[in-house]
């Protein structure tokens, strides 16, 4: 029975995806009305609701301590409590996005197209944190890729969002590139792909230390590692806001799961990879805050806070694997879920400010901070989530960031170590300077007089504050009682750790 389950959560969404496209096209040619957008996305949100079932049934499997193995031929899944973490934050944010999503993108052109790219790009992120081979690992990533880049570039009469597809599908390419090289030379040196077996194949070679660059600078890419970031602020501010919450929320952290499923079976000391997250985890918050500051658009401040808080995931998980610390990859994983909320929260958030401020066909502008002075008053309710999104990203008590940074923070002092002390205080002073740039777009909101934009600004529909309601109350929740996702993401930790030590 986990068998059949954990088959459904890899299955239904890509098979499902021509669906949803044929059923939205023949509704809509028929009805010649919105039917066929809407009858696609009901679909997908069935096909979302199908795995969270299949994911509910496996949860206790899991949590036994249980894995369940997919094979077909020579290609193999594994079903464990990474993969748990990021299918269950894909699922959830995925189903909010898409139920978004309807009156967000109503009446534009392809929006059945869509809702299939959707459904591939969930799929597809569930089959690369399952992955238990290489070569598989590599091509559900180019599956992600292909499907991200055409929601990107969705708005195509816009040119800026062409502009930013082409430099996320270029630069994605050329990590694919160095992501196969890396494959090659490790097949070469242990003759299998296969994690597992490469695991127990012996030391590591200096072919095996160089595949591990590559496959790092590879995976890199999509994970927003600095200075392989570039393309994310275009790709986050011009994409429908549905899908910028999935790009910050899990794409970047499907990246980075790859890249640890694939280094964790070189053969490297863990050591090695855990100097190099620290390094990087340091350059990613002081990087991605010093850009966020100077921003005065919207969503590119966000995207540039989603590269800091790739670097308190690296922190976390440098921790675990140069000290071995259980609370590091612990933190990292549960930093990781609290990040798809909150930033999914903000991402949404701004774009409802986006759809009542600005046109909404595709062509409008970008949606700058000054834009949103006095929206409090008109908008208390997108106002308020936004606020809360802000103010939990900014790290501040008793909201899921603090939380969920806090077991990172704590890392660093467990191993009594000088330098990775320095890094926990040195992630702190981050924290606080993030809020630098997250006070004065909430100080805005709340002023009293408000923009043009805001007093000429329609209402917000129904079917865009329900998730962002959702989401605020989880963020609060989750901060309350950071008890609920405990087993979880101890069990992701616990995992994380059976890989490389």
């Amino acid at each position: 029975m986990p068998l059949k389950h954990f088959s459904t959560l890899l299955i239904l969404p890509l098979a499902f995806s021509p669906v949803i496209y044929l059923f939205g096209r023949v509704a809509g040619s028929l009805e010649k009305k919105n039917t066929g957008p809407n009858i696609s996305r009901w679909l997908l949100m069935g096909v979302i609701s199908g795995g969270l079932y299949a994911l509910v049934r496996l949860y206790p499997v899991s949590m036994a301590g249980e894995k369940v193995r997919a094979t077909w031929g020579t290609v193999s899944f594994q079903f464990d409590g990474i993969s748990l973490v990021l299918i269950g934050s894909t699922l959830i944010l995925g189903l909010l996005s898409t139920l978004y999503s309807g009156r967000y993108l109503a009446g534009e052109t392809g929006e059945e197209k869509y809702y299939a790219l959707f459904s591939i790009l969930i799929g597809s992120i569930i089959c690369l944190v399952s992955a238990a081979d290489l070569f598989t690992l590599w091509l559900c990533f180019e599956i992600m890729a292909v499907s991200t880049y055409t929601l990107v570039a969705f708005h195509r009469q816009n040119a800026a969002a062409l502009e930013a597809g082409v430099k996320y599908l270029v630069q994605s390419a050329l990590g694919s590139v160095l992501v196969i090289l890396g494959i090659a030379l490790v097949f070469g040196e242990r003759g299998s792909l296969a994690l597992d077996t490469l695991k127990a194949s012996g030391a590591q070679t200096s072919g095996l230390l160089a595949a591990g660059g590559l496959i790092l600078i590879g995976f890199g890419i999509k994970a927003a590692i600095v200075p392989l970031h570039t393309w994310l602020p275009d790709a986050h501010s011009q994409a429908p806001s549905g899908m910028s919450a999935m790009l910050s929320g899990v794409v970047i952290a499907a990246g980075l799961t790859a890249m640890l499923r694939a280094l964790s079976a070189l053969g490297v000391p863990a050591s090695v990879w855990g100097c190099a997250f620290l390094t990087l985890g340091a350059i990613n918050m002081l990087v991605g805050n010093l850009l966020a500051l100077r921003q005065v658009e919207v969503k590119r401040m966000l995207a540039y806070s989603s590269i800091s808080h790739i670097g308190y995931l690296l922190t976390g998980l440098g921790f675990a694997l140069y000290l071995g610390v259980i609370n590091g990859a612990e933190g990292a994983f549960f930093h990781l879920m609290t990040h798809a909320i909150m930033k999914g929260l903000a991402f949404l958030a701004a774009g409802a400010f986006l759809f009542v401020l600005l046109p909404h066909d595709g062509s409008h502008g970008p949606l700058k901070i000054k834009d949103l002075q006095g929206a409090a008053g008109k908008y208390p309710l997108a106002a308020l989530t936004f606020s809360i999104a802000l103010l939990a990203l900014g790290g501040l008590p008793p909201l899921a960031g603090f939380m969920s940074k806090w077991v990172i923070f704590t890392a660093g002092f467990i191993a009594k170590d000088g330098w990775m002390t320095a890094a926990a205080i040195f992630m702190a002073l981050n924290s606080v300077l993030s809020l630098a740039y997250y006070a004065p777009v909430i100080n805005r909101l709340y002023q009293r007089e408000s923009s043009d934009l805001v007093k000429a600004g329609s209402k917000i529909p129904a079917s865009l504050n329900i998730p962002l309601v959702i989401l605020a109350i989880s963020t609060l929740l989750i901060g309350l009682y950071p008890a609920i996702l405990q087993p979880i993401y101890q069990l992701a930790g616990k995992n994380l750790l059976a890989l490389f030590f």
